[in-house]
């Protein structure tokens, strides 16, 4: 490891010789001298790693210094040795103009724990970094073993998805591909756990042994909410948001509100004409066509608008279960800039409003987009720099401007959540079909549909899954894993284009286990 350098600036440098040799036993290169115009002389003609500088010496004092080695290099960290304990030194510190200080007299232990923590600290902190990712990267791989059920599932999905933030600040641990490996054998075991136990779900639900799915979300997060709230309530449903995303976008509001997360399961296929209208319909597809099919009739016959009903469908919803409001549920759905910033304008003419269901799109579009933009692949080439943009986007989005002014509104609760996420496909998967099969990437319903046992779960009668009946010879497929369905047409042309690209539908730990997120103002 190349030696560190260390400029230490004091006119009493001889009375601190013994911490000199001390700081050079330790590995350090130290250089001395005696007053600020010597520093900065010094500083000009070479590079060093820390600083400490003596805030009171003759001529040109430790302040004035430390302006001028500022302006040479802004970067370079200072740690300012001083007699005074004054405040306005911790906050100079606080406010980045010095990186830390000591108070004389100083001890060696003290000089050696500044060095450690401004020049090892990022070393250190990777090294601990692998030793727990280890320690945990063994467990999952054991509990793999074992028999899991679906809260066991969460948590592992859970410590995947920290570790990937951790490997996001620490690219210096070259343990990432470790956990692409992981991940990617866990989505397997997974898929078999799902393809084994949805069935029993869905015939179950409500039962303590199955996950929370897409039809119970607004009567358990929301509705209680309704009761107990002396304020508005804002159910917010961002499309295709992941866990991870959640999680960097979570970090921009800790300081607004009290944050409580839970988790659940979307049904299948993880699509928003399914998964969305099942949260809002509080039914499963094939329910909503059997008890309301003036709206399912008329979505079939508009493919592209298929979640036109959801507002019909959530006031249908709080008929059904008698949920009294003390004023008209509100809807909005946003799906531009401009109609998002109109909103964040007007947002503050809600706070006498019960229930307000906002959906959001942008994140969809962010997946889906991605697809066809050079420039959005050049942005996030990757997960990470995908969670990246998620962050810069929130971080100047009117979302994050409604979710300010809802901070302070009195008594103001969010409830927040998603109708499925997203996976980054990479393996394609050969799918024989008739001409009016579906163009899904991740399921597809249609006739003599044919794919690899291996790629995909065949539903032969939709019934068993809750799904419409769409004829007697319609049956479905949903993509495991990170598979999407290619047809043998121009077969090379669409596996290349569509490799390496977001999408949703199937069955993943990323499509599937959702968050429920609830948030108190903390004003």
């Amino acid at each position: 490891m190349k030696q560190r350098k260390i400029l230490w600036v004091d006119d009493e440098i001889e009375l601190l010789k013994s911490h000199v040799i001390f700081l050079t036993n330790k590995g350090y290169d130290v250089s001395t001298v005696t007053n600020g115009q010597d520093a900065v002389d010094k500083v000009n003609n070479e590079s060093f790693d820390v600083i400490f500088l003596d805030e009171m010496m003759s001529g040109m004092g430790g302040l004035e210094t430390l302006a001028r080695i500022k302006e040479i290099n802004s970067t370079v960290p200072v740690v300012m040795v001083t007699k005074s304990e004054e405040e306005s030194l911790m906050h100079d510190a606080i406010g980045g103009k010095i990186s830390d200080y000591l108070i004389k007299p100083v001890v060696p232990s003290q000089l050696l724990m500044v060095c450690k923590k401004l020049l090892d600290k990022k070393q250190i902190s990777g090294e601990y970094v692998a030793k727990d990712y280890l320690q945990d990267f063994n467990k999952i791989a054991q509990s793999l073993l074992g028999h899991l059920d679906y809260a066991d599932w969460i948590d592992i999905y859970l410590k995947l998805t920290n570790w990937e933030l951790e490997l996001d600040r620490h690219s210096e641990v070259d343990l990432r591909q470790s956990l692409i490996d992981q991940k990617k054998e866990c989505n397997q075991e997974f898929s078999k756990f799902v393809e084994n136990n949805y069935k029993k779900w869905i015939d179950n639900i409500g039962d303590y042994e199955t996950p929370a799915l897409s039809p119970e979300i607004a009567e358990k997060y929301v509705f209680p909410e309704l009761i107990k709230s002396e304020g508005p309530v804002f159910f917010f449903v961002l499309d295709c948001l992941r866990l991870d995303q959640w999680l960097v976008m979570e970090k921009q509001l800790t300081d607004l509100f009290k944050i409580e997360k839970d988790y659940y399961y979307s049904i299948l296929p993880t699509a928003t004409p399914y998964s969305r209208n099942s949260l809002f319909s509080g039914l499963f597809p094939l329910e909503i066509e059997k008890q309301y099919p003036d709206l399912w009739n008329n979505m079939k016959d508009d493919e592209r608008s298929m979640n036109k009903y959801e507002k019909e469908l959530f006031d249908r919803l709080l008929q059904r279960k008698k949920v009294n409001l003390k004023s008209e549920m509100k809807y909005m759905k946003i799906i531009d800039p401009e109609v998002g910033r109109s909103f964040e304008q007007n947002i503050g003419s809600h706070s006498k409003t019960s229930l307000m269901a906002v959906v959001v799109n942008f994140l969809d579009m962010i997946a889906h987009g991605r697809s066809d933009s050079d420039l959005l692949k050049e942005i996030a080439p990757d997960e990470a720099a995908y969670r990246s943009l998620t962050s810069s986007w929130f971080a100047h989005s009117s979302l994050l401007g409604m979710f300010r002014k809802i901070a302070n509104m009195p008594k103001a609760k969010i409830i927040l959540t998603t109708d499925h996420g997203s996976i980054r496909t990479l393996r394609g998967a050969k799918v024989l079909g008739d001409r009016e099969a579906s163009t899904n990437l991740r399921f597809k319903f249609g006739r003599n549909l044919k794919a690899d046992d291996k790629n995909a779960v065949f539903i032969k009668d939709p019934e068993d899954y809750k799904l419409p009946n769409r004829g007697l010879t319609i049956s479905y497929i949903i993509a495991k894993e990170d598979y999407y369905f290619v047809y043998p047409t121009d077969y090379h042309k669409y596996l290349s284009y569509y490799k390496d690209s977001f999408q949703h539908g199937g069955i993943s730990m990323e499509e599937m286990i959702l968050p429920v997120v609830t948030m108190e103002s903390k004003a």
